[in-house]
């Protein structure tokens, strides 16, 4: 059993100065008059992770996957969703079953002392885009029907898919993959506001990486990105950079959705703490986040705790609030109640920060992360 003292962030993103106790799981919190101005955050939750550290998600085998997974404990990520991207089936196949090996891996020990942050599924995002909108996905884009739809469906460990509402045949799509446990987030579209409303109505509840890859927000044509920032089930996952967003959207989105609609993703590729990363050869490091020769972006370079510093310092949120954005919320998208909040009876993953939000101590399952 251990017991940690400070300020403790709250599901609600309010503070309570007091202690935790915990073993794999917490089993007290109390407030009290302690001395620590340390703040005790749950561990932050990354549901969008393309690489980091050199290892390409895409590429990787159950080996690799958990080594990028100690390098986002270490980070104070505690759990994730590694992230396929538009690909030949095939390939998504062969990337799912590396991401579930590497779950069934790590399910008898999760959380000892130096393994990985917890491997929550996977995120596949595509290859049921807009081909107006791919980013720098390949134009391997399909309608989510037929064949490729039912072979992706059948997928033991997807837990999140990014589509775009618009195509032939989504919204039933949609409605089939919720209905198997399967989150829907709205992403790489070209929707209009009517076809984003008929997405969230059909069941999705996130949007990806929002205003980056969409139909842009226009006061005649208000599009997916005005379905985005209006109050919904669905929550607006942002990449907090400083490059992908302006500080400003970041305070736009959080004044127009508030804390409980709003999260926080990286989109991190192999580049990130690997500058010469060879997953990630198309792209290098360029003013501040990964980039194609074209100058296009490519993902991010940051870490989720990088990204609560941003939310904090640029986009002026307070601490809690920024924790329930990096935690709370994406537990809340999967529909988990026992991860992303520091209460009774949930997993023991707790970050510890100075005052200064420097990174002090990890915990996954209980266990400290060397």
């Amino acid at each position: 059993m251990k017991t940690l003292s400070g300020a403790i962030v709250r599901a609600d993103g309010t503070l309570l100065r007091g202690q935790l106790t915990f073993s794999d799981k917490i089993v007290e919190v109390h407030p009290a008059a302690v001395e620590s101005r340390d703040y005790l955050l749950p561990g932050l939750i990354d549901l969008q992770v393309n690489g980091s550290h050199g290892i390409d998600v895409m590429s990787a085998d159950a080996r690799a996957l958990a080594a990028l997974g100690r390098h986002l404990a270490r980070e104070g990520t505690t759990a994730w969703l590694p992230t396929a991207v538009t690909s030949p089936i095939e390939r998504i196949e062969g990337v799912h079953a590396a991401i579930a090996e590497a779950i069934a891996a790590e399910h008898p020990h999760p959380g000892r002392a130096g393994e990985p942050a917890v491997i929550l599924g996977m995120h596949l995002e595509g290859p049921f885009i807009s081909p107006r909108r791919l980013g720098v996905h390949p134009p391997l884009n399909l309608e989510p029907a037929g064949g490729a739809f039912e072979r992706i469906a059948a997928m033991s460990a997807l837990r999140l898919i990014t589509m775009a509402p618009e195509l032939n045949g989504a919204p039933d799509a949609i409605r089939r993959l919720v209905k198997r446990g399967v989150t829907v987030s709205i992403g790489h579209t070209d929707a209009t506001l009517e076809e984003a409303r008929a997405g969230i109505e059909a069941g999705a509840r996130m949007f990806t990486h929002l205003f980056n890859a969409m139909r842009p927000l226009a006061h005649r044509d208000p599009g997916v990105i005005a379905a985005a920032l209006a109050q919904s089930p669905a929550v607006a996952a942002v990449i907090p950079d400083g490059v992908h967003l302006h500080p400003e959207i970041l305070r736009l989105v959080h004044h127009a959705r508030g804390v409980s609609g709003m999260m926080l993703t990286t989109d991190k590729v192999a580049l990130a703490g690997a500058p010469n990363a060879a997953g990630a050869a198309r792209a290098t490091i360029d003013r501040g986040a990964a980039r194609l020769a074209d100058g296009r972006l490519a993902g991010s370079i940051i870490s989720m705790l990088d990204g609560v510093r941003l939310m904090v310092d640029a986009a002026k949120v307070t601490v809690g609030q920024a924790a329930v954005m990096a935690a709370t919320n994406p537990a809340n998208v999967l529909g988990m109640r026992d991860r992303g909040r520091l209460e009774v009876s949930a997993h023991a993953d707790v970050i510890v920060l100075t005052p200064e939000l420097e990174l002090k101590a990890v915990f996954v399952g209980g266990r400290e992360v060397s």
